[in-house]
């Protein structure tokens, strides 16, 4: 009788009962005597080996792979070959598969796959029923999947790497209590232990034990609540007022107590009773104004605004005429100021420099430069007032924006040391992007 087996390394066979060496196709296999199987090569078997109750003259099965299943030119062991390089290699590498095959080419080994393993009926067939049984099994246990962003690779003992916890993203582990089970290397229960020193021995497991319970509590704070990825949590929590966001570093430490769910809720109320209290004090203000309608109310915002403008003009024409009799005080002042609200006082611009008679130059018009489309107002108003044109202002932002992505952070001086202009247009870029989020201050 022959019988198919299963093709394999031959060190996963057990070995020859005679000989002792490892078994290669094809070889024998007693048909009587068993389990464990008794396996013989031919060798063996030709001499007529006999051990304990195996006799010579017992039944026999010859174990080979040697014979056509789905395809006259493909034998059981070939197709086997397949199933298992295309386990290795991928479905789609017919190549690949190819060269770990050695015995067929990439198109017969394609062809054969998808026509005996693919479009073939049978097998479709039977593939859908253990679908639909296993479906129905798992139907109302099953956990949808989603995919995750793949979590930041920061360098070890980095900033980024303790703002992380010492996340390990090639282990998925954190560096917690590393060194837990060192208090367990040298600990052998024995049976001569004194009662004290058995007692001692499971007290030192019962703690291990407990650092593990902490290490698997600490993970499954850090998952559920999507700290790993520090840098993207903090942007979300840029969605808030700063009021907000300083209840939401404050309340922080209380995660760790209200699932994930929860202190999104407890937060976004926080969030929704300040917003409401600041227009309720804002209808408080119309009222105590006399205002009755909203149409009044827009009135009123612009006329305050230009009230608060003409305050603090009146201010600081009062801060000037105490350092009029000092030119020196004066020119400080007035360069000083002048910085503060180069917007809102232009008119200071022309002071500046009274001993030179020069001016500041006017706004660079972006009519017709390239890459002004691509910015938004407050870039283009930026790229006017730094004088920078469009298309380089762009290339220095990506410049610094892929740094601080690569490094978690980014000081002013890295970004000097990026951008090779002026350092003060340098100095007034980097603030515009950390001001706006697109960077963060490592």
């Amino acid at each position: 009788q022959i019988s198919f087996c299963f093709p394999g390394d031959p060190f996963d066979k057990p070995p020859c009962r005679g000989c002792s060496s490892y078994l290669t196709e094809p070889y024998v296999k007693c048909a009587e005597c068993g389990p464990p199987p008794f396996l013989l090569c031919l060798q063996c078997f030709t001499r007529g080996f006999e051990y304990k109750k195996h006799q010579s003259d017992h039944t026999y099965e010859i174990m080979t792979s040697d014979f056509p299943v789905l395809d006259p030119n493909w034998t059981a062991q070939e197709e086997m070959s397949l199933l298992e390089a295309v386990m290795d290699c991928g479905f789609g590498n017919w190549q690949d598969v190819a060269n770990q095959m050695c015995t067929k080419s990439k198109e017969e080994c394609e062809k054969h796959y998808m026509k005996h393993f693919i479009n073939n009926p049978l097998f479709a067939s039977t593939l859908l029923n253990l679908k639909q049984a296993e479906e129905a099994q798992h139907h109302e246990t099953a956990i949808p999947f989603h995919s995750a962003d793949d979590p930041p690779r920061p360098t070890f003992d980095s900033l980024l790497s303790r703002d992380m916890a010492g996340y390990m993203p090639a282990r998925a582990d954190f560096e917690f209590d590393n060194y837990a089970e060192w208090d367990l290397r040298d600990i052998d229960f024995v049976e001569d232990d004194s009662d004290i020193l058995h007692a001692l021995k499971i007290a030192v497991v019962d703690i291990y034990h407990s650092r593990l319970k902490e290490r698997q509590r600490r993970k499954k704070i850090i998952r559920d609540h999507g700290l790993i990825n520090l840098r993207k949590f903090q942007i979300l929590e840029r969605r808030y007022p700063r009021e907000v966001q300083e209840l939401h570093e404050t309340m922080r430490r209380f995660a760790r107590i209200l699932g994930p769910v929860e202190h999104d809720k407890f937060i976004e109320s926080h969030a929704l009773e300040f917003e409401l209290r600041r227009e309720i004090k804002r209808l408080q203000e119309y009222r105590a104004a006399g205002i009755t309608n909203f149409c009044s109310a827009r009135t009123y915002d612009h006329l305050k605004k230009s009230r608060d403008e003409e305050r603090l003009k009146r201010t600081m024409l009062s801060e000037v005429l105490q350092y009029i009799q000092d030119s020196s005080a004066c020119q400080q002042w007035l360069s000083r100021q002048a910085d503060i609200h180069l917007q809102s006082a232009p008119v200071l611009q022309h002071f500046l420099s009274p001993s030179t008679g020069r001016r500041s130059a006017p706004p660079l018009n972006l009519t017709g430069l390239p890459g002004t489309e691509k910015l938004n107002e407050k870039e283009k108003e930026l790229c006017q007032m730094v004088r920078l044109v469009p298309g380089a202002y762009l290339e220095y932002k990506a410049a610094l924006v892929n740094e601080c992505n690569k490094q978690g952070g980014l000081r002013l001086a890295q970004a000097r040391a990026l951008i090779k202009i002026d350092v003060n247009k340098t100095r007034k870029i980097y603030d515009f992007l950390i001001r706006e989020g697109y960077i963060t201050k490592a």
